[in-house]
């Protein structure tokens, strides 16, 4: 059980860790589109993150699927981009987040590779384990509860930022896309694969 609560830990940590902010600025601009009033929306595209994240995980850890990491590292900028430009594009066809089944596609889709890319270091610790279903299962418990935190933290904040600044919406959700955008290029230069 105790190794359990170290993939857990390793699930959290691997979100949260503020020095490896993909999956905060991927998590934030997955929420932004999105009201408090949707919040289940936001957590069922969540879930299906953690899910996809893991299967990949999963599939390369039994390396059944082998991708070259260096590419994967340059696609994890690319998937923050998209979504960000997909936030963008429902603010300028002024949806209200109701149809979520684009983002539920690229979600599943960003989640795949977004687990390739932490697939060599849980490689690595799966070397001294026997069974790899349960620290599967602990590190994706870990990573579904620190995605539910921040998606539900952006949430509340852009309820406060429009209930104290009377800000609208789409123009709250544009404003941080780009932001977002501009913080995710450091991570495009540092990966660019064909340099």
């Amino acid at each position: 059980m105790q190794d359990f609560w170290f993939y857990i830990k390793l699930g959290l940590d691997h979100v949260l860790d503020i020095n490896a902010y993909d999956h905060i600025l991927f998590s934030t601009a997955l929420a932004l589109p999105f009201t408090f009033k949707s919040w289940k929306n936001v957590v069922v595209l969540a879930t299906i993150f953690t899910i996809t994240h893991c299967a990949s995980l999963a599939v390369s850890s039994y390396d059944l699927v082998v991708i070259d990491s260096g590419l994967i590292e340059f696609l994890i900028p690319v998937t923050i981009v998209m979504t960000a430009i997909l936030n963008l594009l429902y603010v300028k066809s002024g949806s209200k987040g109701n149809n979520i089944w684009l983002h539920v596609l690229a979600t599943a889709f960003f989640g795949l590779i977004h687990g390739f890319g932490f697939s060599n270091y849980f490689k690595m610790l799966m070397m001294e384990e026997d069974d790899i279903l349960s620290p599967l299962l602990g590190f994706a418990l870990g990573i579904e509860v620190s995605q539910v935190i921040i998606v539900l933290s952006i949430l509340v904040v852009s309820l406060l930022v429009s209930s104290l600044t009377k800000a609208k919406h789409p123009d709250y959700v544009a404003i941080l896309s780009v932001s977002i955008i501009l913080l995710t290029i450091p991570m495009f230069i540092e990966t660019f694969p064909f340099a």
